[in-house]
């Protein structure tokens, strides 16, 4: 990547694009903006990408990981909601990296309302995104939904959701986000990012998550995360009763949980997708007989 070093932002540039932009980094839309090309080397290398990759990043901001991304793939698809710094995007890239330009699409849109269509070209292979904090679960997982083809990823989130989402079951930070995103992928988290790297300099920490699409268990995703949500909502009892509303009743709940292999008594958290699915596929079954 030496030859294409002097493209990437530092913090100079980041806050001379900015002042031109008239744009003050807003808490609404949860825009902090890396300036440290370090950091994102340190990405780029720890998101395994090949030449032929194509990349969905959501959020580019000011273009810094978009800079450090084109070289090292096909194509990529930067998503940005905000209007001003998408039609700026193309531009950066355009006057940093020219021989590259070519290779980046911009869409200003809402990542959670994206879908395959939009995006038109080759299909996104890889996620790789600085996520903003606020809308990092959802889009993660509205994007491994809608775009069958993501086969890896690694974004940027608050440190607590890295770990939210990587958790295995029976750990504390063990959730809904940890087992839906374990229908579609294996996570895991991939270091810490200090809080300096970025500007504005945020009042959370931040952590890298990888993860790499797997096959799902069998079974209907929207019925599996219909019992995942029921069985988290009151994660301090026991499922026959936290899955009393869900199955129809308690006694109901615990037939399908006996029919499953899975205790009454258990609880939420020590179950995982794979579990979740025979209990939403076992409720079928005992509904239907």
């Amino acid at each position: 990547m030496s030859e294409h070093e002097s493209h990437l932002l530092g913090p100079a540039e980041v806050r001379a694009l900015a002042a031109e932009l008239g744009v003050r980094p807003t808490k609404r839309l949860g825009q902090n903006f890396v300036h440290d090309p370090n950091t994102v080397r340190r990405i780029v290398r720890a998101a395994g990408l090949e030449p032929d990759d194509v990349v969905v990043e959501v959020g580019p901001g000011l273009g810094s990981l978009t800079l450090g991304l084109l070289p090292e793939v096909g194509a990529v698809h930067a998503v940005e909601i905000d209007p001003v710094l998408a039609a700026r995007l193309p531009v950066t890239a355009a006057e940093r990296a020219p021989e590259l330009a070519g290779r980046l699409t911009v869409h200003t849109a809402d990542a959670l309302r994206v879908r395959a269509g939009d995006l038109g070209g080759r299909a996104p292979t890889a996620l790789v995104a600085n996520l903003p904090y606020n809308v990092g679960v959802p889009v993660v997982l509205h994007l491994l939904a809608e775009l069958p083809g993501l086969r890896r990823g690694l974004v940027m989130v608050q440190a607590e959701v890295a770990e939210r989402l990587a958790a295995p079951p029976g750990s504390r930070a063990y959730g809904v986000p940890s087992a839906k995103l374990a229908w579609f992928a294996a996570a895991r988290r991939a270091g810490p990012v200090p809080r300096t790297v970025f500007w504005p300099v945020p009042n959370v920490d931040s952590g890298l998550l990888a993860f790499d699409r797997h096959d799902p268990p069998p079974g209907d995703r929207e019925d599996v995360f219909a019992v995942v949500d029921a069985a988290f909502a009151q994660r301090r009892k026991a499922l026959r009763s936290a899955l009393g509303g869900w199955a129809g009743s308690p006694a109901a709940a615990a037939e399908a949980l006996v029919a499953a292999g899975i205790s009454p008594l258990a609880r939420a958290e020590t179950l995982g997708i794979a579990d979740f699915a025979r209990l939403a596929e076992a409720r079928t079954r005992t509904t239907a007989g």
